[in-house]
């Protein structure tokens, strides 16, 4: 059983760069002893969170995003790191997914599906970063 473990990786602020991502999550976490189940979590809550960072945040310009990760016995903590103008993601309004998909606007589930997925998610503005900080137990 792993004590301990750690991931970092750097990726720039582009689209292509997103699965390249999920597959060291997968690797990560599978390494660690995570289920199926909670890889796929995590890998969604990722995608999302560095999606909306390089469409909303960076919006075309160049910049990066650090991913690093630290699994314990019990449980799994991401931080997501960027130099995107600051925005704190977690004041955003759940979308009322009662309505039909007719009457429903177009995207806007990616905060919702973080927070539905993960255990925690916190997060801070310092020195000009984003960080945002995702937990997943086992």
């Amino acid at each position: 059983m792993i004590l301990s473990a750690t991931s970092h990786i750097v990726i720039p602020a582009q689209l292509d760069a997103v699965p390249g991502v999920a597959l060291e999550i997968e690797q990560f976490m599978k390494a660690a002893g995570f289920s199926d189940q909670q890889v796929l979590d995590m890998q969604l809550a990722v995608e999302e969170a560095i999606t909306n960072t390089i469409r909303h945040g960076y919006c075309g310009s160049p910049g990066t995003i650090t991913i690093h990760g630290e699994a314990g016995p019990d449980l799994l903590t991401v931080e997501i790191t960027d130099h995107a103008p600051a925005f704190n993601p977690l004041c955003t309004p759940d979308p009322d997914i009662t309505l039909s998909l007719e009457k429903r606007e177009t995207g806007g589930l990616g905060v919702y599906l973080i927070r539905r997925v993960t255990d925690t998610v916190e997060y801070r503005y310092e020195l000009g970063k984003n960080i945002l900080t995702l937990t997943k137990k086992k």
